[in-house]
């Protein structure tokens, strides 16, 4: 029976994994150890609307944190140049709105083709928050008006580093966090894992939030661990903090994504300024020269840069003996798709599943590892998508990309459960439409990647005429064109988005 948890490492990670044991687990005794000598990567400041379900759980409401976390909203994901220069498209949180429309969402396709719009016009259409998010307007009141569900479907941006200290100071230590400030200098181990650190602080589970550093499960247990650098391309990053020029043009309700000559740029919205970096690959460009390039986009060199080694991939088990991992020392994708907090909450809920069964057997620990995987490779590959999917060859970095082959199993035929790169080609080549929830079909639509087209619809529809298509193309733009109109109507009254937040949290 587990009664004694001790967390290694603080940070976002740390203090979420404190919080939700605490929250869950009143009765066992919970201790982080940090060391004060230690910053954090202190970069993933934007989050997806999984973390929602997060914070319900353990009761933190929006008020809460936003002002002493300087957070904002967020609403969608925009990409731009990611498919070719000078095209953008948004990846908007919530259901799309097909009410009516005759073949779903692949009537859309089928509009295209006759109407040859913009592949921006995906979302526009069928996403009501798009409404909200071009004209910077934001109401907690539009369950009635706009279809669109506020604390369902939207994020948010803060300061990371803010949001563990007030998890820290607001939520775990009030709870009864025994909280620790020192070195861990040794590690004593014994044939089930770790017996002590330091040679003095015990317990029946140590987890490892350790970051990339992976202190526990990684440099004293030795997991082997299994890099993603065949599927994803990137392996670095500078991280800065901009001041606002213009905070009205700049505070936007998305997270902006911009890929650039050897990766992208990320572009994060807070309350008191903008969180940016430059992910990219040195193995095309040195880490002095991706600086320089970085600062040629900012048109600036008066700021602090930070660099961070990203080492993405995933320990093979992530529950070994009576040491388990969560957040950067289990595994890391990459910034894009904001799914760094992300793995942390979800990784949490599996664990705690587990943590709930009481006696903790060999099937559990591989059960934790096996649940947190299916997650992290799904994840994985649908964040490969966003480059498989492009057509840019601008650049060398941008040409290795165009010609990569990214799954074996394209080419074998090998059957592969994990819901990424295989699956979504299987969807589109045998089943011609992709599902309304999560991001593949808007990704797929930005990147102009057809689940349908007029080539499919002619060879399996042969009952149909191309007068038919027209039609249903003709009522589906009416029909958007009426959504669109009637949205931007409803949100015009709605306040504005920086008075709103002001209002609301900042005055």
């Amino acid at each position: 029976m587990i009664k004694n948890i001790t967390i290694v490492g603080g940070g976002t990670a740390g203090f979420m994994t404190a919080s939700t044991l605490l929250k869950f687990f009143p009765n066992k005794k919970i201790t982080l150890i940090e060391s004060s000598n230690i910053s954090t990567v202190g970069v993933g400041e934007s989050t997806l609307v999984q973390i929602r379900e997060w914070l319900h759980q353990l009761g933190i409401k929006d008020k809460d944190f936003i002002k002493e976390t300087n957070a904002t909203y967020k609403l969608s994901i925009k990409f731009e140049n990611f498919y070719k220069k000078g095209k953008s498209f948004h990846y908007p949180f919530g259901l799309p709105i097909v009410n009516g429309s005759q073949h779903g969402l692949n009537t859309w396709w089928i509009k295209k083709h006759f109407y040859e719009c913009d592949n921006s016009d995906y979302a526009d259409c069928l996403f009501p928050n798009l409404s909200l998010i071009k004209n910077k307007k934001l109401s907690f009141n539009t369950k009635n008006q706009l279809p669109f569900n506020f604390k369902k479907n939207t994020a948010f941006h803060f300061d990371a580093t803010k949001f563990g200290l007030w998890l820290k100071d607001k939520y775990c230590i009030p709870k009864g966090l025994n909280y620790i400030q020192d070195e861990i200098k040794t590690i004593e181990q014994d044939e089930n894992g770790i017996k002590s650190l330091n040679n003095k602080y015990k317990a029946d589970l140590f987890i490892d939030c350790t970051g990339f550093k992976s202190l526990l499960l990684g440099e004293t247990i030795k997991e082997p661990f299994e890099s993603l650098e065949n599927l994803l391309p990137n392996n670095s990053a500078f991280a800065t903090k901009l001041p606002y020029k213009n905070k009205q043009e700049e505070l936007n309700l998305y997270t902006n994504c911009t890929a650039y000559n050897n990766g992208w740029i990320w572009n994060i919205p807070l309350w008191n300024r903008v969180g940016t970096g430059y992910v990219y690959s040195n193995k095309f460009i040195s880490d002095d020269d991706a600086l320089k390039e970085f600062k040629k986009y900012l048109g600036t060199e008066e700021l602090e840069f930070k660099k961070i080694n990203m080492r993405t991939g995933i320990h093979k088990r992530l529950w070994v003996k009576n040491v388990c991992a969560v957040g950067l020392s289990a595994g890391f994708i990459e910034p894009l798709e904001s799914n760094g907090l992300f793995s942390i909450h979800e990784f949490l809920n599996i664990l705690i599943r587990n943590l709930h069964r009481g006696k903790i057997s060999q099937f559990d620990k591989d059960n934790y590892t096996y649940n947190c995987k299916q997650i992290f490779y799904n994840f994985a590959e649908f964040v490969a998508l966003h480059y498989a999917l492009s057509h840019r060859d601008d650049t060398e970095y941008w040409k290795a990309n165009l010609n990569k082959q990214w799954s074996d199993t394209l080419i074998n035929h090998q059957p592969n459960i994990v819901d990424g790169i295989d699956n979504a080609v299987r969807q589109r080549s045998f089943e011609y439409t992709f599902p309304d929830y999560g991001g593949l079909h808007c990704i797929s639509a930005g990147m102009n990647w057809q689940p349908t087209d007029i080539y499919s619809l002619l060879k399996y529809n042969t009952h149909t005429t191309d007068g038919v298509w027209k039609i249903d193309a003709k009522e589906f733009k009416e029909f958007s064109d009426d959504n669109k109109n009637y949205w931007e109507s409803i949100v015009k009254d709605f306040p504005d988005y920086i008075n709103f937040l002001e209002n609301t949290y900042y005055k």
